[in-house]
């Protein structure tokens, strides 16, 4: 296989995989309200639904953070491509699977585990499509990463839409390729969200794609032949089961129906993000120290691993806790009880946030990382006050417009993202420390967005209030990129 024909296989399957992440982590904020209404009961409370609703968005931030991790050090140790192929299964298989939910308790069981494998698949794709094309190529990539992660979200909401226009067909549909009259109504109830959920099996084909035609990333088969991937071991990944137990403990201390003091909850959460902290780093850890490096070469990789942590904390948590939050919202304003008010909000916000990771990353690459991250930080700060607190907000195509510029705004950092990470570590624990970065992020979103049913419950259900004070995350970002160093114009770590 000639190398161009190599590099371009490696692209679209990374791409098709990203779009698949991306429409795997749509499917819950688009379909969570009809299927906890489902699953609760029509009489079940908002607070109730809203908690669930959190829980459960927590649960797959911490699945896809834990992935990052497991898998990162999977592709570190046996390849980028043999991993990845593993995790694009799983998440396709656990998202089927989840249309079969009959609690939330097992909802959310079933979107951690497919998180698993949707964290992982980032952390691989990046890797592998970074150091398969050159370096100059860095920005552009970086931009169609983010750009195709929300054209999952386009297709999902696309996919909704086109649901609901057949809803009263589809049972009939349904029913005509054999499946029972008992089966086809269950799917297509409440939203057809177990409908949804089951077409989130289709990337399992993908997989099959991966391993007959992607070739593997050279610069990691070159550090596999000299001998640097045996200095990974399993017994480092007992770390990571524990950590990924902190962090469900932290999330069990705000669950539904557990009585605690707000001390022992924060005191609890505290202790418990050390534990997660301690455990995720154990691969990344015992890898450097295995290899031999000098201490201040390990000190600085740990080091940048928690720098990309925070980092993509501060995005995720702008959106997870922040602009996610619209799909509920929408259905508290005038007219937003559409049923297709949701979908077109999807439809809209991946499409404009698609624009913007191309924006993030190519001005990223053109004016340099670091002013780009801090002017993001301020204009989605800025765009998330105004957004929530427009006036008098009514759904309609102002309203979706809105949020269509917001989701410009902030999810340039997921352009951003892709193209710095990678620079910040060597080949051999780049898989690693990249999945550690950005996913790890993910457990601070979860954080956050646990919070937010106790920030709508202090505001009385004020969602302007609430997400308001959420934006204030991005003046930590400001902080935190004024230590992080500057890496325009420099080629990746070896």
């Amino acid at each position: 296989m000639s190398p161009s024909r190599g590099r371009t296989l490696a692209l679209v399957a990374a791409l098709l995989g990203w779009m698949f992440d991306g429409m795997e982590m749509g499917l819950f904020p688009l379909t969570g309200r009809s299927a906890l209404r489902d699953l609760l009961g029509s009489s079940a409370p908002q607070a109730d639904v809203d908690t669930w609703f959190g829980v459960i968005m927590a649960c797959f931030l911490v699945g896809a953070a834990t992935g990052g991790v497991l898998f990162g050090w999977l592709g570190d140790k046996i390849g980028r491509v043999r991993a990845m192929t593993v995790s694009v299964l799983l998440y396709s298989l656990c998202s089927g699977l989840s249309a079969a939910s009959q609690t939330p308790a097992q909802l959310g069981v079933l979107r951690f585990l497919g998180a698993l494998g949707m964290g992982g698949e980032w952390a691989l794709g990046v890797a592998l499509v970074m150091e398969v094309w050159p370096n100059a190529s860095r920005a552009w990539l970086a931009g169609w990463i983010g750009a195709f992660g929300n054209l999952g979200y386009t297709l999902c909401g696309g996919i909704a839409l086109g649901l609901n226009r057949y809803r009263d067909d589809l049972p009939g549909w349904l029913t005509s390729v054999g499946m029972s009259e008992g089966w086809a109504a269950a799917l297509t109830a409440n939203g057809n969200w177990r409908l949804l959920m089951l077409v989130g099996a289709v990337p399992a084909l993908l997989t099959l794609f991966i391993r007959l035609f992607v070739p593997e990333s050279e610069k990691w088969e070159k550090e596999k032949a000299a001998g640097k991937a045996s200095h990974w071991s399993g017994r480092d990944l007992l770390g990571v089961v524990i950590g990924a137990a902190a962090a469900l403990g932290v999330i069990a201390l705000w669950a539904p129906g557990v009585e605690l003091p707000p001390a022992v909850r924060i005191v609890g959460s505290v202790a418990g993000l050390v534990v997660v902290v301690t455990g995720y780093l154990m691969p990344a850890s015992g890898y450097l120290s295995r290899a031999g490096l000098p201490a201040g070469a390990r000190a600085e990789t740990l080091g940048r691993m928690l720098l990309a942590a925070g980092l993509s904390g501060v995005a995720l948590l702008g959106t997870w806790a922040g602009l996610m939050w619209v799909y509920m919202w929408v259905d508290k304003i005038p007219s937003g009880a559409d049923r297709d008010a949701r979908a077109w909000l999807q439809v809209a916000t991946s499409l404009t946030a698609a624009a913007g990771c191309l924006v993030g990353a190519v001005l990223g690459g053109v004016l340099g990382r670091r002013p780009v991250y801090a002017a993001l930080c301020v204009l989605s700060g800025i765009g998330m006050v105004a957004f929530y607190n427009q006036p008098d907000p009514v759904y309609g195509v102002g309203f979706v417009l809105s949020a269509g510029a917001l989701a410009l705004v902030s999810a340039a950092f997921y352009g951003w993202l892709p193209l710095y990470l990678p620079e910040l570590f060597r080949t051999a624990v780049r898989a690693t420390g990249q999945g550690f970065g950005f996913n790890f992020g993910r457990i601070i979103a979860a954080v956050g967005q646990l919070q937010m049913a106790n920030l709508l419950g202090a505001f009385d259900g004020d969602y302007a209030k609430a997400c308001s004070v959420v934006a204030g995350v991005y003046a930590f970002g400001l902080l935190l990129i004024y230590f992080a160093p500057e890496t325009k114009g420099k080629p990746l770590p070896e």
